[in-house]
């Protein structure tokens, strides 16, 4: 269980809970070393005991913490911490879209057009890093108080099953913006993302969800069968431009839907212009459901009661001889016919196709799985990691089997991914500030020293005070974690004034201290034989570093106190 004032990684010291879900509790957190206030997700139950999962979760939340884009949560950190695991993401102060729209019910038409152009902007630049979402819904979605949204929950979305439905808690709130293929158990493409776009939007614009059931199974089985309500129906206020993009978005057949989230943007984007508000209603090229056609029985009862039953003659029956022999001859033909296809067609049906092994140096996993799969090689859940120099820690060394080698199509490929090597390089921090160096080597797990260097005057103006000077090892040193390495900063020197013979007032010396980064003390002693307010003391004079504490010693009057006299005397 995790309290007020734990530390993650010895890092991230806990404030307080700020969100807690089916899969995971979110924790409002100090990030102690960059001094920033973090939020930090810790997958909870089963799915921390899954091993596959997590290695799967690290490493596709990992892929998603190097998307950039202003409408997403930046993801900081992805570790592990005495069988913690967890996430460390930017911390949004705002509410979800699931709160504005359980507040406010359906939103103006300007609104929902501004959040759909943020949400389709920053999903295009995931599909465009490989990156699917898998799980976009309202409770996924912050909204700032200056109108911006950001779309959370990458790492955790793409780690997990969404056919499951069985997590009461997390998919009865997913299952509305599921897509028809993930409800009957196929895999997710960018089309999915798509659907659940467009349902987000439905809800925006009308204040509720289209699709609402006691349980999960039935929410999935009407995304998988029942059209999308009209929503010009609901409001005839809103144009059919606009409803256009919700059908296309959500239709049921994902050739009817939008190739890529690009397209639906830049609809979104041009909706509301003159020579698109006349548009017709949307209809779908192919069909939505496309199943064989079913036969209707005809009504036996109708037939017996309204209709004559005409006799027919009966045909002469065959002997049994002739009908044996006809049942033998089909029997024998239908097995040579069989035969014959057995012997021609099936070598070519069962011919597995060969496949040369790609590439797929330098991309990411997620990157390099996507161009294995088209080739139609299976892709290993467990990577390979080895230490590499020529390649970038977290992207693809190569694979096993290697490139070039050519396999069957189905041969599964495992992966192999540069990792961290145990080793530093340094670099060269002069002109950096000290304590963002110091915090950053001892992260990585440096011993680091800091040492302050005097600049003289006159050199003063080549540097800027608590910045890098020197450094005991070089740029491009290779150290070890444990090694030291000292670093030295620029300190000014300031030159104290002899304030007490000086005629100093107190408000010049605090004018001097402010303007030379020294830190005045005043003590005050109690002395008639001065001027009150006179400096009799200071406890430095002459050359000093700056950034030091002056102590001056200032003269006040005698307190004389004025006896009470009782009440009730004169």
């Amino acid at each position: 269980m995790i309290v007020k004032g734990d530390k993650i990684n010895d890092r991230y010291q806990i404030i307080k809970t700020i969100g807690e879900g089916g899969m995971a509790n979110v924790y409002l957190a100090k990030d102690t070393i960059l001094d920033r206030y973090v939020a930090v997700k810790v997958l909870r139950g089963d799915l921390a005991d899954d091993e596959k999962f997590v290695r799967r979760f690290q490493r596709e939340a990992l892929s998603a913490s190097k998307l950039n884009h202003p409408n997403i949560v930046e993801m900081y950190d992805v570790g592990e911490d005495n069988g913690r695991y967890y996430i460390v993401m930017e911390y949004v102060q705002g509410k979800t879209l699931k709160s504005l729209v359980k507040k406010r019910g359906a939103l103006t038409l300007p609104e929902v057009i501004d959040i759909m152009t943020q949400l389709s902007s920053a999903i295009m630049c995931a599909h465009d890093s490989y990156i699917i979402h898998r799980d976009i819904k309202p409770q996924n979605v912050m909204i700032l108080d200056d109108g911006r949204v950001k779309i959370m929950d990458f790492g955790i979305a793409m780690a997990l099953n969404s056919n499951e439905l069985t997590q009461t808690n997390s998919v009865m709130g997913s299952v509305h913006y599921l897509p028809p293929e993930q409800a009957n158990g196929s895999g997710s493409t960018i089309k999915s993302d798509i659907y659940s776009l467009g349902i987000l939007m439905y809800e925006l614009l009308t204040g509720k969800v289209p699709f609402k059931g006691d349980n999960a199974v039935e929410i999935a089985i009407k995304q998988m069968k029942e059209p999308i309500p009209s929503i010009c129906k609901q409001n005839p206020d809103i144009p059919q431009s606009v409803e256009n993009i919700v059908l296309r978005a959500c239709a049921k057949n994902p050739k009817n839907r939008y190739d890529s989230v690009r397209e639906m943007y830049d609809d979104i984007k041009s909706c509301l212009t003159e020579d698109n508000l006349n548009q017709k209603r949307l209809v779908y090229k192919y069909p939505e459901h496309e199943l064989e056609e079913t036969k209707e029985m005809p009504n036996l009862s109708r037939l017996e009661k309204h209709e004559e039953v005409k006799e027919v003659s009966k045909p002469k029956k065959k002997s049994k001889k002739d009908i044996a022999l006809w049942i033998t001859g089909g029997i024998f033909a239908l097995l040579v016919a069989l035969i014959c296809l057995f012997i021609i067609i099936y070598p070519k049906l069962v011919k597995v196709p060969d496949v040369t092994i790609p590439d797929v140096s330098n991309l990411t996993v997620v990157e390099a799985e996507s161009k294995l799969k088209e080739l139609g090689l299976l892709v290993a859940s467990d990577v390979e990691e080895k230490e590499s120099d020529e390649v970038e820690p977290g992207k693809v060394i190569g694979t096993n089997p290697q490139v070039g080698r050519t396999v069957k199509e189905g041969t599964e490929v495992t992966i192999i991914v540069a990792k961290e090597s145990g080793n530093i390089t340094l670099e060269d921090y002069t002109g950096q500030n000290y304590k963002t160096v110091e915090a950053n080597l001892k992260n990585a797990g440096l011993n680091v020293i800091t040492e302050p260097r005097k600049i003289e005057k006159e050199e003063q103006g080549k540097y800027k005070e608590g910045t890098i000077v020197d450094q005991s090892a070089k740029a491009g040193d290779k150290l070890e974690p444990g090694d030291t390495i000292v670093i030295y900063y620029a300190v000014f020197t300031v030159e104290y004034p002899d304030f007490v013979n000086e005629n100093y007032t107190v408000d010049m010396v605090q004018e001097f201290c402010d303007k030379n980064n020294v830190t005045l003390n005043i003590e005050y002693q109690t002395d008639d034989t001065y001027p009150e307010g006179t400096i009799i003391k200071q406890n430095r004079t002459g050359e000093v570093i700056s950034g030091s504490t002056l102590t001056i010693t200032v003269t006040q009057k005698t307190v004389v106190e004025t006896p009470e006299i009782p009440e009730g005397t004169e």
